[in-house]
């Protein structure tokens, strides 16, 4: 017959611990929770009642002092109740831990899907860890709800990044995704979460900037990332492939580099320029002869990967601000646009698969348009000071796009005309 204490204070913290083993004692206010003690001193509450129909359970409830004796008493009654009306507390809980995490789902669909099907994989671990992991990594997938995933979506928007937030919006839709599809969850809690509205960004380096950016470029203590930036603006490539170029897929002599597989699918001949030879063969010189990759990093990939902190030092230098690593991409584009490349041209060399894509560069400067416009006022105003001239635009000297003047008509001289007065006859 087990002896009955009333749990107080005092009484819990002048117990001795057992010479072995652990020793057990019950509480005279609720039937039911009982205390143990270990060897080493250690006390935990924990519930012990019969379920209606089954065997003894055992539910842990905590340990002493972090739980106190009234909590352990309220929660011993709740679970008291729930046995006496047929539930098993114990069954529940292991359930529970049954029930994997957000960081167990995100690996299962890495491993299955990301890291076999998607070029964007990495970008995928990445966003994870970054926006994720410290979020809702350790969260059971059933307790993650539409309320919970907007809730960070507006988060990481209010700290200013809309568009990142529905990246990262869209990646946990994937993950949940795939996880119904896997038989693994039950439902998408993304669907119905409104996106933000997204803006076409055309940032890009400006005459007034650029040689600010290339003087801070210069001065970057970190050759490999200094030399990727180059890379990047010589060649306008994504940055996932340049991050990952590789020797093999350098022929310095023709001056290409062929990716065999870019973001859309299709492998891309890239034209390299004198200065992207003379800065690769830099590289080269000074590079291990083993080496598989342009821009080796220390990481698991064994290429670069993120190189941030180099990037924030060189934007600092320059006093640049709203600049991305992808802008330089954009950059190449642009002053494509701004030299009179027509859209085909910049969309080829960037690998653009829609024209809609490189359709930005067509409104990114107004010097065009702007020398288009002065081209035809001059020769309407021309026209009406002195018909007796041509506007031959193609020879304006103040114009200096080729493109735009090849493309403008030549305006012919006004007909003159001989007014004669009409005579009458003479009568006769």
């Amino acid at each position: 017959m087990a002896d009955y204490t009333n749990f107080t204070k005092a009484f819990i913290e002048n117990i001795a611990p057992p010479s072995t083993g652990r020793a057990e004692y019950h509480d005279s206010k609720v039937p039911g929770l009982r205390l143990r003690v270990t060897q080493n001193g250690i006390k935990t509450f924990c519930v012990f009642k019969r379920v209606k129909g089954g065997n003894a359970q055992r539910l842990t409830l905590g340990r002493y002092p972090s739980l106190s004796i009234e909590q352990a008493r309220k929660m011993a009654a709740e679970k008291l109740l729930e046995i006496a009306s047929g539930v098993n507390p114990a069954e529940i809980k292991r359930a529970q831990k049954a029930v994997i995490t957000f960081d167990d789902l995100f690996k299962t669909y890495f491993t299955r899907h990301a890291k076999l099907r998607k070029k964007t994989a990495d970008e995928d671990e990445q966003r994870y860890q970054q926006y994720l992991a410290d979020t809702i990594g350790r969260t059971k997938i059933d307790v993650i709800n539409k309320q919970s995933i907007s809730a960070l979506h507006n988060t990481i928007t209010v700290n200013g990044h809309p568009a990142v937030a529905n990246r990262v919006l869209a990646l946990i839709s994937t993950v949940f995704g795939r996880g119904v599809e896997w038989g693994i969850v039950n439902v998408n809690p993304c669907i119905g979460i409104r996106r933000n509205r997204e803006l076409s960004r055309d940032r890009f380096l400006q005459n007034d900037e650029l040689p600010r950016f290339i003087e801070a470029l210069n001065l970057e203590t970190n050759i490999t990332a200094r030399d990727f930036f180059w890379i990047s603006m010589f060649t306008g490539a994504r940055r996932s492939n340049v991050l990952s170029m590789k020797w093999s897929e350098v022929n310095l002599d023709e001056g290409v580099w062929r990716i065999p597989e870019t973001k859309n699918g299709t492998p891309q001949n890239v034209p390299l320029t004198v200065d992207a030879i003379k800065r690769l063969h830099e590289r080269k010189k000074h590079a291990n002869k083993d080496a598989e990759y342009v821009f080796p990093g220390e990481g698991a990939t064994g290429h670069l990967v993120e190189p941030f902190k180099a990037w924030k030092r060189i934007l600092s230098r320059a006093g640049l601000k709203d600049l991305r690593i992808h802008d330089l991409r954009r950059t190449l584009g642009s002053w494509q646009a701004k030299t009179g490349a027509s859209l085909s041209i910049i969309g080829k060399s960037l690998n653009h698969k829609s024209t809609q894509t490189t359709a930005i560069y067509a409104r990114l400067d107004m010097d065009p348009v702007r020398q288009s416009v002065e081209l035809a006022t001059r020769a309407i105003m021309n026209a009406g000071v002195d018909k007796s001239q041509s506007v031959v635009a193609a020879k304006t000297s103040s114009l200096d796009n080729p493109e735009v003047a090849s493309n403008l008509v030549t305006i012919p001289p006004a007909k003159e005309f001989t007014i004669v007065k009409a005579i009458k006859p003479k009568k006769t």
